[in-house]
This record gives C-alpha cells, structure tokens and sequence, in this order.
C-alpha cells in the first residue's frame, strides 16, 4: 500500500490519499478525540501524539497537528497508522458511526433559496474545497447571510476568510440576489 500525502492551504493539516475509498459517501469530522470511538481508524490516528482533528472525505484523510508539533516528527507515525487500519481488515466507521451529506436541514419561506445555495455549495464549492482536504457545509440563512460550517482543513486555514469572502460569498451573490453575506459558524 501506497498513501501519498499533499500540502493543503492550512499549514496546520495534510491529506493522506490511502488510493483506496475511505468514505463511500458523505463526510465525518472530529475535530477533536472526543467521539472518534466511532471510527477505528480515528482512533488510530489520534493515538499520534500532535494530532488535534481528523476528517474524512471520500478518498483522503485530513490530519490537523497541534501548533507546538512539527510535521517531520508525526507524518511517519500517521502514515503507519493509515497503513495499519487498512490491513487489519475494520472498517473506517463502525455500525454507530454515521458518515455527514453535510447541510443542515432548512424548512420555511426561504427553502426555495436555501435549495439553490446549497446546490451551488454542492456543484462549485464542495468539490474545490475536497482537494485542499476540507469541506463547507451550509448551517443557516437567515435576512440574507448565508451561515456556513467549515471542517478539515478550511477549520482554522488562513485563507479561510478571503475563501469565504471573495470566493464563496461573490459566487452566492452573483447567483442569488437575496444573498448579502457568508459568515463562518463556530464548531
């Protein structure tokens, strides 16, 4: 088994690519160890002394490392890890782990725009923000800002705001008048 890594805009994670599918579908995020007894390849992970967060997408891992932690001095010990869960046959979520599509559920006079952010978060967002090892979710809209989750390696990055801002909320607009504003939600 091959794992390649990449560097991702945030210096503080890397994305692992295992070559093989690590999520069938969807996402799932720990931003922290708490809640990572649902996936037995998390807990590899975070057995890593220096690993802060873990994401899964559905070909990568993101690993995020504590600030006073240096790359050089985790990624062998990660990539073994990886390695390891792999060949002992578990699967990456057990049967109470369920993985994330992601938006938060939107019903009101507004779910004809909410259906067409989130279509726009799904088609041109969502598949950019993959490659640097991250996701962008939709939490909210409400008198025209957009509330969005960013996990993996958008949590924390950063660009993250000019992302949101010249990126993600100029796309928005341009598409959706009733769109003012994207903020960034708390974890």
């Amino acid at each position: 088994m091959f794992i390649q890594t990449e560097s991702t805009p945030n210096p503080a994670t890397l994305k692992f690519l295992p070559g093989q599918t690590v999520l069938p579908a969807g996402t799932a995020d720990f931003p922290s160890s708490e809640g990572a007894d649902k996936s037995p390849l998390a807990v590899r992970i975070f057995a890593v002394d220096g690993v802060s967060g873990v994401f899964f997408g559905t070909d990568f891992v993101t690993v995020t490392k504590a600030d006073s932690i240096e790359w050089d001095h985790i990624k062998p010990a990660i990539l073994g890890a990886i390695m390891e869960h792999y060949q002992s046959g578990q699967p990456v979520m057990t049967d109470g782990g369920t993985t994330d599509s992601g938006h938060a559920e939107h019903t009101g006079e507004d779910s004809e725009i909410v259906g067409q952010i989130k279509e726009l978060l799904d088609t041109r967002v969502r598949p950019a923000v993959a490659q640097d090892g991250g996701d962008i979710t939709f939490h909210g809209f409400d008198r025209g800002v957009v509330y969005l989750h960013m996990q993996g390696s958008c949590a924390g990055c950063p660009s993250s705001t000019i992302t949101l801002k010249m990126g993600i909320e100029n796309l928005l607009r341009h598409y959706i008048p009733e769109v003012t504003e994207v903020r960034p939600i708390g974890v």
